[in-house]
């Protein structure tokens, strides 16, 4: 086992038990601070394949922004932090059953696929540097089309903010 092989195992564990603790966990604030944990993990992954720009995606929005936006909603939501799910015993079937269905699916997919395990010999480019590339050379039309259309979106915000 390489250190590739052992890096990739704690950053699977990384994002895995915290999603279990996500799912399974009471209370909904705990629930919340373990996908924090659950979100590096996939960072470090992306990390691992060569995508160091899409990891970096993955830190601000994720964990910058929507979890962030999870915990406020649910600090600001009344009688809601200390509060805990009870759930039937019956309302658990049917979804435990999906589950195993789509487990089983999953598994034969897994089983059945060719996978393609060739590595290039070049290895990974740096994905930072060329996306800026190309986002302002070949697609910098479209990319500045973006931003003059989320301009327009947080004017219209602030308009319709304003006039409550």
């Amino acid at each position: 086992m390489t250190s590739y092989d052992s890096l990739f195992y704690v950053f699977a564990a990384v994002t895995i038990i915290p999603a279990i603790v996500t799912v399974f966990h009471p209370n909904i604030l705990y629930a919340a601070l373990s996908l924090f944990g659950s979100f590096f993990g996939v960072a470090g992954i992306y990390v691992l394949l060569g995508a160091d720009f899409i990891a970096a995606t993955q830190v601000l929005i994720y964990v910058g922004g929507i979890l962030v936006l999870i915990l406020f909603a649910v600090m600001l939501s009344k009688n809601i932090y200390g509060m805990t799910f009870q759930d039937e015993k019956k309302k658990k079937i049917l979804p435990t059953l999906f589950g195993i269905l789509l487990l089983g699916f999953l598994i034969k997919l897994i089983t059945t696929v060719h996978w393609n395990t060739t590595l290039s010999e070049e290895g990974p480019l740096p994905t930072t540097a060329a996306l800026g590339n190309l986002l302002l050379t070949e697609y910098l039309l479209p990319f500045e089309l973006a931003s003059v259309l989320l301009l327009a979106a947080l004017i219209g915000a602030i308009i319709l903010a304003r006039s409550k």
